[in-house]
């Protein structure tokens, strides 16, 4: 068991009862009626520049990134870097496609992609299977979120009892997350967000600078790192081998990010289309920190921490993810640790509040508006979207209480391969009509159910081998599938217009997506 350190859980406590407190009082920051969605959900579409970069920043480098990222680098070495340049492609899909999809949902009062979906293409079905895609794909999102705060917790020195009582700390915030989302709805996590990106970038620039001073350089730190772990092993005889996996990786992950619910929510919540692009050129600074974060793997691997006797409990329990918090409980006094777990813990509240409100979003709007009630007043409509909210951060805590933790990495993962199958449909709906919805729609299904064979062909790893004339293409299994489903959509698109009469139905005109 972990020694409970009381200067570092003193200092995560009094941090983490600040931005409690910022969650709850961020009701009467830039006031709006909350029993509207768009002001519940959206925030009222009011964040300029510095917000939405806070916002964005906290909802796409999460909790679980700070732990898995450097535990990745730790047990298997430079594929881990495959983050920096998936989120340095992000970005000009940010810039190009995203203002164009933030002008026709503000001149409409769309709040999520779904809705957009079904203004575009006239189409409720392949509304609703965007908006079920978006929410089984975040679940198991916001249950990694709370599992990077569970590792927090764990080194802490709190997570040592037994049975249901181990989980009382990660039991006790997430009652203080549901509690400030439901009061405040997208401006708790919008305020907090700027405590948790100083916290976590005052950490990470502190281990960067402090931990090789005390290794005695970079030298000696990748001296000490394995061989194997320091590049990507080459490409044997008729096959792509690593280097097609990681390219793959990067740029499914890249075209994926972007369509999850959360990061959708943070894009809406934008005053304007200038400011998202100026977040597109702003962001890359995270990419940065990004690659710091890989290199703490590598400091892992060089203090030797994973054969220290003090954190064997931590890696039984947690395994690689318990790499930066035995690195820092290593490196960093008591109180820095404090500040430090309390940055991570932080961050899983920041992106699972948004989480739960984008998912919220899409059952309010495009399941229980669309096939329950269709005509609800706006307070009907934020009431239930807030109780929705509640019931999805529920089923992620259910996931951490009684299911391994193994099961939701493995449903994130699938997560990833669903939510591209929004792609053709919601990316390139933003530039063209011409899609048939069916097409779409048939495109999609392709997708979800290849996809999820191919992941369990793959025993639930990222990269499917294929193989084509004794020649063998490992690569993203999203990114295979994605191919093929806009492949599917492009050809039976002229075939569903021939077979049918309807005239297209589009809400939105040209003139919509240039502001």
């Amino acid at each position: 068991m972990q020694r409970v350190s009381w200067v570092a859980l003193s200092v995560f406590v009094a941090l983490f009862a600040l931005v409690s407190w910022l969650g709850f009082v961020a009701a009467r920051w830039r006031r709006g009626d909350l029993d509207q969605l768009h002001e519940w959900g959206l925030g009222g579409r009011r964040f300029g520049t510095v917000i939405t970069w806070f916002l964005l920043g906290g909802d796409l480098y999460t909790a679980y990134t700070f732990v898995a990222v450097p535990a990745l680098a730790f047990g298997a070495g430079a594929v881990a870097f495959f983050a920096v340049p998936y989120t340095i492609v992000v970005y000009p899909i940010l810039f190009l496609v995203f203002p164009r999809i933030w002008h026709v949902c503000r001149k409409h009062n769309y709040i999520t992609a779904a809705d957009f979906v079904r203004g575009r293409f006239g189409s409720r079905w392949l509304a609703l299977a965007i908006a079920v895609t978006g929410i089984i794909a975040t679940i198991p999102y916001i249950a990694l979120q709370l599992v990077g705060l569970q590792v927090v917790i764990g080194g802490l020195g709190l997570s040592g009892s037994a049975g249901m009582a181990s989980y009382l700390p990660l039991i006790i915030a997430f009652a203080i997350l549901a509690a400030f989302t439901h009061t405040s709805g997208l401006r708790a996590p919008a305020s907090i967000a700027i405590v948790k990106d100083s916290l976590i970038y005052l950490a990470t620039f502190a281990a960067i600078i402090v931990i090789p001073i005390q290794l005695g350089g970079f030298g000696k730190i990748f001296a000490a790192v394995p061989a194997s772990h320091l590049l990507l092993a080459p490409p044997g005889a008729h096959s792509t081998g690593s280097y097609g996996a990681y390219a793959t990786l990067a740029l499914g992950s890249a075209m994926a990010l972007l369509l999850y619910p959360h990061s959708m929510t943070a894009i809406l919540s934008s005053s304007s289309g200038r400011a998202l692009r100026r977040n597109a050129a702003l962001l890359p600074t995270y990419s940065l920190m990004l690659g710091l974060l890989v290199l703490m793997g590598f400091f892992a691997i060089a203090a030797g921490v994973a054969s220290r006797p003090e954190y064997a409990a931590g890696f039984k329990q947690f395994h690689d993810s318990f790499t930066v918090p035995a690195l820092f409980l290593h490196s960093f006094p008591p109180w820095f640790v404090g500040l430090s777990f309390a940055a991570v813990g932080i961050g899983a509240l920041v992106p699972a509040a948004i989480m739960s409100i984008a998912s919220a979003n899409l059952y309010t709007r495009n399941i229980y508006r669309e096939f329950m009630c269709r005509n609800p007043t706006d307070r009907q409509e934020a009431h239930m979207a807030k109780w929705a909210s509640l019931v999805v951060k529920c089923g992620a805590l259910l996931f951490i209480l009684f299911l391994p933790t193994q099961y939701a990495i493995y449903l994130q993962l699938l997560g990833g391969i669903w939510i591209i199958q929004t792609l053709p449909a919601v990316m390139l709906g933003a530039y063209t009509r011409w899609f048939n919805e069916h097409a779409l729609l048939l495109g999609w299904a392709v997708g979800m159910v290849l996809g999820t064979a191919m992941a369990i062909g793959a025993h639930l790893t990222p990269t499917y081998v294929l193989q084509i004339a004794g020649y063998s293409f490992p690569a993203y299994s999203a990114f295979y599938t994605v191919v093929l489903n806009t492949l599917l959509a492009v050809l039976l698109t002229p075939i569903f217009n021939a077979m049918s009469t309807r005239v297209p139905v589009d809400e939105t005109a040209a003139l919509d997506y240039q502001g």
